[in-house]
């Protein structure tokens, strides 16, 4: 397997569990209260949505896309009724926060209905084990990565996201740098004005600080701020993984979704190297993350 597949799977896991500690804390001045410039896989005491979690888990978004990623692999690929049904049983006695997301579409379910309408950008955070099985075919990559997001969060700009961040990584994993990878699927998707508004207004903010260029665009869930602030961490901090995902914890707001993603792509540019061991061993999940991928390999 691609060593930079790998990475990006990772590093997108690792964003998540880093955000754990301040998920959903909108006021940084809390957070910088709380630990100064928080640099580290913590509690989350200070979260109140994750009470019931402990350092080193995943908020609910992580534990969706680990349900994913194991649905991958017992199943040898992705298979979207599958998913569907792993993902159920994943909330029939979960431990965790349910979101609005997540209760519409099990109603949905339960009346034969579609994912929910919500455009938050959690949906579409979760692609980064679709990269494990179905690499060598960008379309079907593609189609898996709109599939499982519309699974939840059924409404366009989340399912272009997700279309376009996949895109994205491809062009990483050919060589590319971030920058040009993020060109490229602009230019794949060159029919949606919508991406390319947000995506033009996340590259204009680089020069600011990250906090006050997140705090403009929007810390919080729903997509169009969420992208913009996306495309800021990514392109600010290109070469350098580990100060995207500090910075991106510190900005506050829904860190998650904003940090797997940027996690996925600057993880597989970058790799692991430059990121502290604590956060790999601080990680719950890091074993069971790392024997999936093995397993895949050798299949």
């Amino acid at each position: 397997m691609h060593q930079k597949i790998k990475d990006g799977i990772l590093a997108s896991f690792i964003a998540d569990a880093l955000s754990l500690g301040v998920h959903w804390v909108y006021d940084i001045n809390d957070i910088q209260k709380e630990f100064g410039r928080l640099e580290k896989i913590a509690a989350p005491g200070l979260a109140p949505y994750h009470g019931m979690k402990q350092k080193g888990d995943f908020t609910h978004y992580g534990d969706q896309t680990m349900r994913l990623m194991e649905s991958i692999h017992q199943r040898s690929g992705f298979d979207p009724e599958g998913f569907k049904q792993d993902w159920l049983d994943l909330f029939k006695d979960y431990k965790g926060y349910v979101d609005q997301a997540t209760k519409t579409t099990i109603k949905n379910h339960d009346a034969n209905k579609g994912g929910s309408g919500s455009t938050d950008l959690g949906g579409a955070a979760r692609i980064a084990p679709l990269s494990l099985l179905i690499l060598n075919n960008e379309s079907d990559f593609i189609q898996a990565a709109r599939a499982q997001t519309a699974m939840t969060h059924n409404t366009p700009v989340v399912l272009d996201t997700a279309e376009f961040f996949a895109h994205a990584f491809m062009g990483v994993l050919e060589g590319k740098t971030p920058t040009q990878a993020i060109d490229r699927s602009l230019e794949i998707m060159s029919d949606s004005f919508e991406l390319h508004h947000l995506v033009t207004s996340g590259r204009q903010s680089i020069t600011q600080d990250t906090p006050g260029a997140i705090a403009q665009m929007g810390q919080a869930c729903s997509t169009i701020g969420a992208l913009q602030s996306t495309i800021h961490l990514i392109l600010k901090y290109e070469d350098d993984l580990n100060e995207a995902l500090v910075e991106n914890i510190n900005a506050g707001g829904d860190s998650s979704a904003r940090g797997m993603l940027t996690g996925f792509i600057l993880g597989a540019y970058n790799g692991l190297e430059s990121i502290p061991e604590s956060w790999k061993e601080d990680l719950n999940a890091w074993s069971d993350i790392i024997s999936i991928i093995e397993q895949s390999r050798d299949q």
